[in-house]
């Protein structure tokens, strides 16, 4: 497996379909608490469902279109992060994330997004980043303040999650002025 190393306990490594087991049972976990800000938990019911989610993650990636990155914490597997609505013509990417609950607080989320934003903006020559989070998720939001990120503002019932709609706060970084912020 293709590790990218964060730190001693944090690492990302591509989604890969051996990782279909680990990812089913963290999800299967954590569904309930998943659900609160996530739309697509009750698709994924078996592992079978799980395989062919990293399947399309897989296509996405080659196709140009982003790619999910699993995060693991001392050798477990913790959740995933990746790159979303990749505009190379804009040079803009969204970065989205998850954590199960018994690796959250403890500045893992932090750690992945400051090095999916490095490697975007050193590697891609990306020059905006953005983050949405729930507009209730202040566990979500406190990653992008924690990095410097301008909140831009709130998107008004923007995502359907199950029987309501949810709205968004957004955030963004500037190549510029990340930067400016990491002299």
């Amino acid at each position: 497996m293709f590790y990218y190393p964060i730190d001693q306990e944090v690492k990302m490594g591509l989604l890969e379909l051996k990782d279909a087991p680990k990812l089913y049972r963290l999800i299967q976990e954590n569904r309930e608490h998943l659900k609160t800000w996530l739309g697509w938990v009750d698709s994924i019911n078996s592992i079978q469902d799980t395989k062919h989610y990293i399947k399309v993650v897989q296509s996405k990636m080659v196709e140009g279109q982003g790619f999910q990155s699993s995060i693991w914490v001392k050798g477990e597997l913790a959740g995933l992060i990746g790159f979303h609505n990749f505009s190379m013509q804009n040079r803009s990417v969204s970065i989205g994330y998850w954590l199960g609950k018994k690796y959250q607080k403890q500045g893992v989320a932090v750690r992945a997004t400051e090095a999916l934003v490095e490697y975007a903006f050193n590697q891609w020559d990306i020059h905006r980043i953005e983050i949405r989070c729930g507009a209730e998720n202040f566990g979500s939001q406190r990653i992008p303040e924690k990095l410097g990120f301008q909140q831009e503002g709130l998107h008004r019932e923007v995502e359907w999650l199950y029987d309501h709609y949810v709205d968004h706060r957004v955030y963004s970084m500037l190549k510029q002025e990340w930067e400016e912020k990491n002299r």
